[in-house]
């Protein structure tokens, strides 16, 4: 990663945090489908990102204001950072 192009809230991160389980649980209460998965990297909850019909993840993010998220998905390394609008392979 190029310190000059990561934002505060990126650079705090000092271990990725990993999905434990490949669901969004907020969808399973729902019913609902994911398309994929997005972990929250200040508490470590996965949820589903905006592809997905309802947009965990977002959602998670408006409400707690939880800043960065990584991809939950396999093979995929990246992070985004929602008040930053910042995308970051790593």
């Amino acid at each position: 990663m190029d310190n000059q192009t990561i934002c505060s809230h990126i650079k705090a991160i000092t271990e990725v945090k990993i999905a434990s389980e490949k669901v969004c649980e907020e969808c399973i209460k729902e019913h609902s489908d994911w398309v994929h998965l997005r972990t929250c990297q200040t508490c470590g909850v996965t949820l589903c990102c905006d592809q997905s019909p309802k947009k965990h993840m977002t959602k998670h993010y408006n409400h707690e204001k939880h800043p960065v998220v990584a991809s939950a998905e396999t093979g995929e390394r990246w992070m985004w950072c929602y008040p930053d609008e910042l995308f970051v392979d790593y």
